[in-house]
């Protein structure tokens, strides 16, 4: 066979494979189409619901529906429905759990003073003006009195040059006319003395003489005026060496002041324990334990200056009597009783005669009332009126009648 004569059997043959080949891609094509939005819908449902990662974070990239955008991309606006709010609720407060409601806390009033008010004078140094703080809230109730505390920080016996306490102290007493004077004093009279012909030094012989004569001129200063001296000793100290000077210079303040008419106030006890050392803390005058003496050892706290009030406090209340009591009242035309008298006396008098028994309360005795009346006589009146005693119950060992004599029956039963 002729080579041309095959060619065109070759051409039939190389047509039908294309063909074919045609009419499977365009069946192939047809089901990509149809399956193409099924995939495409589930690409964007997953990207669309796409976490975020640790770059979009830091990128600042927002993921909407549509995708991630750019960080300032314009976010589509949304209509978002208005959720009705649910109805507030009270609430409820659970009382076993529930801190308790304190009422408010109402101030104590003030106790106002009466215009004739005995005054203490509180003189010294600054020991005595704390005791002057102590002293006026032990007597802040008590309306009959007040505390007048004129006590200089740094003063003593022994410095008159730098405040004068003999020249001083009587124009305290002509101004206040106190009824009563309190000196505590020393803490700094623990150095040199100035007299009038040499310069003692603090613990010989010659200081406390001069001392002792200035302690008792001071005294008599307020003995002399007939007014009542409580003299009260100093405290211990954190020095041992200041400590052993306080017991010295107590036992000089008792003896003087006792030699003119005064009392010394020992205050000794409260500051140290069982065994006389110096303590910080210790019992107040409700007997807890609280801080007496501040760090330096020398100085009292306020609950210091209290207690050295209440060693104060009853003697001043014994010298001062009633007008002490915080329960003192000054009656005027303000404040005075209703006796409820009628406002004309003569229409509620009844003229009586003297011989009248209900002048005294009646004419029975007190609680008295007529016998009652009895239907029948009682066994005493017929023994008192008639003679007629009431026979005894048989049987009864007093019962003396004789037996009464059966019937034929009762004898026939036995």
């Amino acid at each position: 066979m002729p080579a041309d004569a095959e060619l065109p059997m070759m051409k039939k043959i190389d047509r039908t494979p294309v063909r074919w080949l045609m009419l499977a891609l365009t069946a192939a094509s047809l089901c990509i189409g149809a399956l193409a939005p099924v995939h495409v819908a589930e690409a964007q449902e997953q990207q669309r619901y796409q976490r975020r990662s640790i770059l979009d974070f830091f990128l600042g990239r927002r993921y909407l529906d549509d995708g991630p955008q750019a960080p300032d991309a314009p976010q589509p606006r949304r209509q978002q429905q208005q959720r009705k709010r649910p109805p507030a609720q009270k609430a409820v407060v659970n009382t076993r759990t529930a801190p308790p409601v304190r009422p408010p806390v109402q101030e104590e009033p003030v106790v106002q003073k009466l215009g004739d008010a005995k005054k203490i004078l509180i003189v010294g140094d600054f020991l005595a003006s704390g005791l002057g703080n102590g002293l006026t809230a032990a007597f802040e109730t008590s309306p009959g009195v007040v505390v007048e505390a004129r006590g200089n920080v740094s003063s003593g016996l022994v410095r008159d040059d730098y405040y004068d306490w003999p020249e001083q102290l009587p124009k305290m007493i002509d101004e206040l006319k106190p009824a009563m004077v309190v000196v505590m004093i020393g803490a700094n009279d623990r150095q040199q003395m100035m007299t009038d012909t040499a310069k003692e030094k603090f613990r010989t012989d010659g200081w406390f003489t001069e001392y002792t004569s200035r302690v008792l001129s001071f005294g008599k200063e307020v003995t002399d005026r007939k007014i009542p001296l409580l003299w009260v000793g100093l405290p211990a100290f954190e020095s041992d060496q200041m400590t052993a000077d306080a017991v010295q210079m107590n036992q000089l303040y008792r003896n003087q002041v006792e030699s003119i008419g005064g009392e010394f106030v020992d205050i000794w006890d409260g500051f140290v324990d069982e065994n006389g050392n110096y303590i910080v803390t210790g019992s107040d005058v409700n007997g807890q334990q609280v801080r007496l003496r501040t760090s330096d050892g020398i100085n009292l706290t306020q609950a210091g200056r209290r207690k050295i009030a209440f060693y104060v406090e009853k003697p001043a209340r014994r010298l001062l009597g009633t007008q002490a009591s915080p329960d003192l009242v000054r009656l005027d035309e303000s404040n005075l009783p209703g006796l409820g008298l009628p406002a004309n006396p003569v229409e509620h008098t009844v003229p009586i005669s003297l011989s009248d028994p209900n002048l005294d309360g009646g004419a029975e005795l007190l609680g008295a009332r007529p016998p009652p009346t009895a239907l029948t006589r009682s066994p005493r009146d017929l023994l008192v009126e008639q003679g007629e005693m009431t026979p005894a119950p048989p049987g009864r060992v007093d019962d003396y009648r004789l037996p009464a004599a059966k019937t034929p029956a009762e004898v026939s039963v036995k």
